[in-house]
């Protein structure tokens, strides 16, 4: 073999086995391993066509049956566990679930999500989820799930969108359905926009987590638009 051959044939090996870091030391490859805890409408779309994509899932949900479903939905590259077997195979896990729910969760599952990157498309909906509902909802929903899993990367995408829009708009022709993005880590930044074009979506990073109050649910950026369109809202 050639020298030229060897450097070319060693790059690739290398390009195709290296994964890259977030900035707290979260991996992943060209195919993810995702877990999904809340196998619900969103989770149960969003699950769906990343393992369409390619990707590895596994869902869990409170209703195993539910998580079955969304498992046999998604086809052979997805599988079933519950929430911490999800947290322990995942490098990337989307929390998909009722506001009300994420304190208990984050007190069974922070610890080992730390290293690893969390979506999180969760909006506070006092008629559904109570009082506890009006803290989060006036100091931005993400800043507020941030803070209830100290040490974990977090993403906030997917929440200003319903469902049925989202299964019925991934990977429609152009232009794209615009998913807006935003994070503090960087890597989670790069994680969360290859994702949201992996489902069928044109990815707009809007900022940090407190930045993304402009998506949340009745913010001008929330709701369906072209990535153009939203930048025009967001005044770009």
């Amino acid at each position: 073999m050639t020298s030229r051959r060897r450097f070319l044939l060693t790059t690739l090996t290398f390009a195709l086995v290296t994964p890259w870091r977030t900035g707290r030391g979260a991996q992943a490859s060209k195919h993810m391993r995702i877990g999904v805890i809340g196998s619900g409408r969103i989770g149960g779309t969003l699950g769906g066509l990343w393992a369409k994509a390619g990707h590895e899932v596994m869902f869990s949900d409170r209703d195993i049956e539910r998580a079955k479903r969304a498992a046999q939905a998604a086809g052979s590259n997805a599988r079933v566990g519950t929430s911490s077997d999800t947290v322990a195979f995942a490098d990337v896990v989307l929390i998909a679930v009722p506001y009300s729910a994420l304190p208990t969760l984050a007190k069974e599952l922070a610890p080992g999500l730390k290293g690893k990157v969390m979506i999180d498309p969760n909006n506070p909906i006092p008629q559904r989820d109570g009082d506890m509902a009006l803290g989060p909802r006036e100091k931005g929903a993400a800043v507020s799930t941030a803070a209830m899993f100290p040490g974990v990367a977090s993403l906030r995408a997917f929440n200003a969108i319903g469902y049925a829009t989202l299964q019925s708009e991934a990977h429609r022709a152009p232009p794209k359905l615009a998913v807006p993005v935003a994070a503090d880590d960087p890597g989670a930044l790069k994680l969360g926009m290859q994702l949201v074009a992996d489902a069928g979506f044109e990815p707009v990073h809007v900022g940090t987590l407190a930045q993304s109050r402009i998506f949340d649910l009745g913010a001008p950026g929330a709701g369906a638009h072209s990535a153009s369109e939203l930048r025009k809202i967001l005044g770009r």
